[in-house]
């Protein structure tokens, strides 16, 4: 594995945490909050967004205006059983869901949760590094490359883990602040 690689790699694993992160309710009306909601449509898994217009027209409201009426019961009870934890309103047109405010307890729920995707998205990062370092040890030790290059890899390594770590920290610390923000 290259370190080019290892970065690439390691960039992604930012990017799933950041999705991660969007699917958090803060209080506010988001659309990404039902990325991860999954209807049954014919007997196949299909993300809702591409059943259906989501938008939000106020802070505390979403809308979800299927393509295929048909499908509106489908999404309204996917919802229901999504761990998104609101209750849609059908009003046989649309589906509208109304976010209420979080609660003090709720709130930190919430940071812990962030906090549990931080932790995977970092975990994520050093398991990259490890793929490295056995593929940096293993070039050393066949005499691909000599003992200072070896050295050197290891070093540049260490310095990405670092730098995408302290880049997962830092969206932590913007998502624990907008949930904490009242």
């Amino acid at each position: 594995m290259k370190l080019a690689e290892a970065e690439s790699t390691m960039q992604k694993a930012v990017e799933a945490t950041q999705r991660a992160f969007n699917t958090i309710r803060t209080g506010r009306a988001n659309a990404s909050l039902l990325d991860r909601v999954m209807v049954e449509y014919y007997g196949t898994p299909t993300a809702l967004k591409s059943l259906a217009n989501i938008s939000t027209p106020d802070a505390t409201t979403i809308t979800i205006q299927p393509y295929d009426r048909s499908s509106l019961n489908l999404i309204e009870k996917a919802i229901s059983m999504s761990d998104v934890g609101l209750t849609p309103n059908n009003d046989g047109s649309m589906i509208r869901l109304n976010i209420p405010p979080l609660t003090s307890d709720r709130r930190k729920e919430l940071v812990k949760l962030a906090a549990k995707y931080a932790e995977e998205g970092r975990v994520s990062i050093r398991n990259i590094r490890r793929d490295a370092l056995d593929t940096i040890r293993k070039q050393e030790k066949n005499s691909e490359i000599s003992e200072d290059e070896a050295q050197d890899l290891q070093d540049k390594l260490q310095k990405l883990t670092n730098k995408y770590t302290s880049k997962i920290d830092e969206l932590l610390t913007e998502k624990e602040k907008d949930i904490t923000t009242v």
